[in-house]
C-alpha cells in the first residue's frame, strides 16, 4: 500500500481575475473549490494513475470536512485525523497576469493528534511506500518527519519526502529513497543560486552524501534532474506544452516518478513518468489524467 501524508491539507479556492488591480474592487472571470495540500496532489495523481494508496493528515471543521468529502468524491479513499478545534485553512490562488497566492496558516495540532498519527504509521509493513509532502504547521517541531523516518527505520519501507529546508535535512541520516527539492529549494540549502540542469548535479550529490538515495530536482521550464542511486544521472528539458496552472505541478512529478518506479523498478522510465506527470498538470487547468500524463511521455526523449 502507498500511503501519503498531509500535516496541512487545504481547500484551494481558485479565482481567475482578467487583470488584478490591487486596492481595486475586482471582479472574477471563474472560481473553483478543490482539496489541495501537496499530499492529497500526490494522491491524486496516483489515483489517476491507477496506483491505489491512501492519503492520511489532519483535517479540522466545516472547511475539513469539505476537504473530506470533495477528496473522497474524486476517488480518493483517506484516513484523516479530525481535530477537535480550529478549521483546516483555506489557500487562494489567484489567476491573473501574474499568478498570485495566498497560503493561510492552518490549525494548531496538538501532542495527542501526533500521536494518533504516529499510531497509524506505526502500522505500516515491509513493501509499503510512504510519501511525506509538504510543510508543517509553525506549531509542530521540524524534527517531525526524521521523527517518522526513526520509527520506521528496521522496516522495508519506500519512503519519499518533498519538503524544504530543515524539514528535508532533519531526514536525510536516515537514507529516504527520494527526495524532491525544486532548484531554488536546492540552491537555498547551500546557499547558491542555481539555474542550469547541469549546475544542479554535484548538489544533488552532496545530498546523496547526506544519506539521500535518489534525488529528483524539479526545475519548471528548465525541467528537471534525477541523480539516481546507482550513479547515472538522467535531465531532460520541460515537455512543450502551454502552461497553463502551475499549483500541483511538483507533486505531480513525485506521483509519477512513484508509480514509474513501481511498474519497471527503472531509473529512466521513472524519471520520465515524473517529468511527464509533473508538465501534464502544467498544461491542465486541473492535476492530470493518466491520458494526459500518457500524451506527454510520448512526446518527448530523455537527454542523458
Amino acid at each position: 500500500m502507498i500511503y501519503t501524508v498531509t500535516f496541512n491539507p487545504a481547500i484551494d479556492y481558485a479565482i481567475g481575475v482578467e487583470n488584478l488591480e490591487p486596492g481595486m474592487t475586482n471582479r472574477s472571470t471563474f472560481e473553483q473549490l478543490l482539496p489541495g495540500g501537496k499530499g492529497l496532489n500526490v494522491s491524486t495523481i496516483l489515483n489517476h494513475l491507477g496506483m491505489e494508496n491512501t492519503a492520511l493528515g489532519f483535517i479540522a471543521g466545516f472547511t475539513g470536512a469539505e476537504i473530506k468529502r470533495s477528496f473522497e468524491a474524486l476517488g480518493g479513499k483517506s484516513d484523516f485525523i479530525e481535530l477537535k478545534e480550529g478549521i483546516s485553512r483555506i489557500n487562494v490562488k489567484i489567476k491573473s497576469r501574474e499568478e498570485t497566492e495566498i497560503n493561510a496558516a492552518g490549525p494548531v495540532i496538538g501532542q495527542e493528534a501526533v500521536e494518533q498519527l504516529m499510531d497509524k504509521l506505526n502500522g505500516l509493513k515491509d513493501g509499503d511506500i510512504l510519501i511525506l509532502a509538504g510543510s508543517i504547521p509553525s506549531s509542530m517541531s521540524d524534527s517531525l518527519y526524521s521523527d517518522i523516518m526513526k520509527m520506521l527505520a528496521d522496516r522495508d519501507i519506500m519512503i519519499a519526502v518533498d519538503a524544504t529546508k530543515e524539514l528535508l535535512l532533519n531526514v536525510l541520516p536516515y537514507k529516504p529513497f527520494l527526495v524532491k527539492p525544486n532548484n531554488h529549494e536546492l540552491g537555498e540549502i547551500f546557499g547558491v543560486t542555481l539555474t542550469k540542469r547541469g549546475e544542479v548535479v554535484p548538489y544533488g550529490k552532496k545530498l546523496q552524501e547526506m544519506g539521500a538515495r535518489n534525488v529528483l530536482v524539479s526545475m519548471a521550464g528548465e525541467g528537471a534532474v534525477l541523480i539516481a542511486e546507482n550513479g547515472e544521472v538522467f535531465m531532460s528539458e520541460a515537455p512543450k506544452g502551454k502552461v497553463k496552472n502551475s499549483v500541483g505541478a511538483g507533486d505531480s512529478m513525485v506521483a509519477g516518478f512513484i508509480a514509474g518506479w513501481c511498474e519497471k523498478t527503472d531509473y529512466a522510465h521513472a524519471f520520465k513518468m515524473g517529468l511527464s506527470a509533473g508538465s501534464a498538470s502544467a498544461f491542465s487547468e486541473l492535476l492530470a489524467t493518466k491520458e494526459e500524463i500518457e500524451q506527454v511521455y510520448q512526446s518527448f526523449e530523455l537527454l542523458k
